[in-house]
């Protein structure tokens, strides 16, 4: 049986952050645990001070079978390129199907309408892709 993980990103604002990978990926936010209708109840009954509510975040894929993406508050903003990101599948082709390009086209334009950077595209042998930065300058890819 394959191991489960989270995928981490160190974010200035966890939440916007999250909202705008839970648009890029149909993701959701994960619900506050059982006895609390929400998080904000949650966070109130832990008694964390309003300052710290935003310090992380976590978002689900609603079918279950995706990661989860974790949020963590960092004071510091990201100075280097990814070692790592994550390509953002659009369409569901199988193999040897045509990549739908129009509609990476309009995913894009989504993301970009929520705070993400187009940077280029590209068309090699080995396929084609939309170089993309998230509203933190994380490098996406869109294939």
């Amino acid at each position: 049986m394959a191991r489960t993980f989270t995928v981490t990103f160190d974010a200035g604002d966890p939440k916007a952050l999250g909202d705008f990978w839970q648009l890029a990926l149909d993701y959701v936010r994960e619900p506050p645990p059982d006895g609390y209708a929400t998080w904000e109840e949650q966070l109130q009954a832990w008694n964390l001070p309003p300052e710290h509510r935003n310090d992380a975040n976590a978002s689900v894929d609603p079918t279950g079978t995706g990661p989860r993406l974790f949020f963590q508050k960092m004071p510091e903003g990201k100075t280097v390129k990814n070692r790592i990101h994550l390509d953002v599948h659009v369409g569901d082709r199988g193999p040897g199907e045509a990549m739908d390009i129009e509609a990476m086209h309009a995913h894009a334009e989504r993301l970009v309408e929520a705070g993400a950077a187009f940077i280029g595209e590209f068309h090699d042998p080995p396929g084609h892709w939309l170089l993309m930065h998230d509203p933190e300058d994380n490098e996406f890819c869109m294939v």
